[in-house]
């Protein structure tokens, strides 16, 4: 009889870890739908919605080097429970305006939580992600990365669902409501967590010090730092969710309900691709698998944008968030696999910065696309684009391709 495979879930700090991940996230996706469909209610305009992801993403790039440093130096446990009590306040703010009556300012709260949101989530990713090394033995982080990602993933499929259906019964009161106590309750499993102490992080040193450390080490990883650039620029190009309101709205006529389904289907399909990946052995031939992932993503958006059909229009969501979920897990392999420990904080605060850029700066980059080639054209154009960065990325990373196992400190 064959020994049964040790997994990381079988370990209860990590199961509290998840339990955090998974409410923390579907607060966080609760709170993207119901400001998206709130602010396109009060203005009809793509490039507001667009502006929501320039609001979060330029605090958030300012604070993460510097959140990382802190994950380094500082309890990372406690770091995350502070960032994730500073968005339950921030996101009870929300409730104002359904509170008071003829509130004078409900977008610029908006966008205001937004914001300083941005600056709690950079604490909170560069934290949360460092302390997967403290709660899981580094022969099980492979097993760990793929759990937390299928956790992640499945929380924005139940989130942006729930975001629609809860805003159909009871508008933003009871919408926003549900999401604090989302919060709460990722900030209860975190402080639940139990860290080794021989896995605590090191002294602190300068801050300038710390931080050039990570950059280093990012730059010196070449197939690290290939994978992230791929995708930093095939989602700051190709990423449709901002504009997902519009669709909803204007163009397939689904109101809240299905924008919230549209936001879930990508997630759906990266749950599926990641419960096969974990069901599979490790993966063999990564680089060609990362740039099939690519390709298919950027078909799969090209068609999303001619679609008029709300069934079709779910189905090529599904694809691109499968395809998504294949260079997630490639990539974050290649970093927890790849990193010291006591580098683990600042250099996810560096891919954040990636990661951040794509997805918030692509949000305003679709909603200036959509002003100038409209809605439909600015996500084909996307599209397109990812085949481009994949070429450049390929001709500067050749390395990429000839990827095959990832094993521990690979450049």
């Amino acid at each position: 009889m064959s020994e049964r495979k040790e997994s990381a879930a079988s370990l209860p700090a990590f199961r509290r870890y998840l339990a955090s991940v998974l409410f923390g996230t579907l607060a966080i996706q609760v709170q993207a739908v119901a400001v998206a469909w709130q602010v396109y209610e009060l203005t009809k305009d793509p490039l507001a919605l667009g502006a929501i992801g320039l609001a979060e993403v330029i605090p958030f790039v300012c604070s993460v080097l510097f959140a990382g440093h802190v994950a380094d130096t500082r309890d990372r446990r406690l770091v995350a429970a502070i960032s994730l009590t500073a968005m339950l306040l921030l996101g009870g703010l929300l409730l104002l305006p359904g509170l008071v009556e003829d509130f004078p300012f409900p977008l610029l709260l908006l966008y205001a939580v937004v914001t300083f949101g941005g600056v709690a989530r950079s604490f909170l990713t560069t934290a949360r992600q460092a302390l997967i090394g403290e709660v899981v033995p580094h022969s099980l982080l492979g097993d760990g990365v793929r759990w937390r990602n299928a956790v992640f993933e499945g929380s924005c499929v139940v989130g942006p669902a729930l975001a629609g259906l809860l805003w159909a019964a009871g508008g933003p009161t009871l919408t926003y409501s549900v999401m604090t106590g989302f919060f709460a309750l990722s900030l209860a499993g975190c402080l639940a967590i139990d860290v080794p102490k021989s896995l605590r992080t090191r002294e602190p040193e300068p801050v300038l010090r710390s931080l050039r450390a990570g950059i280093d080490f990012m730059l010196g990883r070449r197939l690290l730092l290939g994978a992230f650039t791929l995708d930093l620029f095939a989602v700051l190009f190709g990423g449709a969710v901002a504009l997902l309101p519009v669709f909803a709205a204007e163009i397939l006529h689904v109101g809240p309900v299905g924008l919230g389904l549209l936001r879930a289907a990508p997630s759906l399909g990266a749950v599926l691709m990641s419960v096969i990946m974990l069901a599979l052995p490790p993966v063999r031939r990564a680089g060609p698998l990362l740039y099939a992932s690519f390709a298919v993503f950027g078909l799969a958006t090209i068609a999303f944008g001619l679609s008029t059909s709300f069934m079709l229009s779910c189905l090529f969501l599904l694809i691109i968030g499968g395809a998504d979920a294949v260079n997630v897990i490639i990539r974050q392999t290649i970093l927890q696999t790849g990193t010291p420990p006591a580098l683990m904080g600042r250099v996810s605060a560096v891919t954040a910065v990636f990661i951040g850029c794509s997805n918030e700066l692509g949000a305003f980059e679709s909603g200036a696309a959509a002003r100038l080639l409209g809605t439909v054209g600015a996500v084909v154009f996307g599209g397109v684009a990812t085949f481009g960065v994949m070429a450049g990325v390929a001709w500067r990373f050749p390395e990429i391709w000839r990827l095959d196992r990832i094993a521990p400190d690979q450049r």
